[in-house]
């Protein structure tokens, strides 16, 4: 595949170099958190994560990349992406998953830390 393409487990390792993220196990999925809020979820079966986002992000995204992107669903102001990990390289995954986890981190959390 070229170096395109983020395993689950390269995807887990992105995750938890993020300062108080913490795991929970559902059926079916793995979310994910920082202090409560909930930032990304891992579906491990179909290789793909869910991504808390902007919504201008997550419709520009979509529009851009339609074969790696999809709408999972909007929230207020954010809209959850989709991400097929197979279509994605691991530096723009880790922009992704850094900006959803500031998405959800208090401000001192997030000064502290980028």
């Amino acid at each position: 595949m070229c170096g395109m393409g983020v395993s689950v487990e390269e995807f887990m390792a992105i995750v938890l170099r993020l300062p108080e993220v913490s795991q929970h196990e559902s059926a079916g999925y793995v979310g994910f958190k920082v202090r409560g809020k909930g930032f990304g979820y891992l579906w491990e079966e179909t290789e793909t994560v869910g991504l808390k986002a902007t919504v201008e992000e997550q419709l520009a995204l979509v529009a851009e990349r339609p074969e790696v992107f999809e709408v999972q669903f909007t929230a207020g102001r954010f809209g959850w992406v989709v991400v097929r990990l197979a279509g994605i390289e691991a530096d723009e995954l880790a922009e992704m998953v850094t900006e959803a986890w500031s998405l959800s981190a208090p401000k001192r959390l997030i000064e502290s830390t980028l």
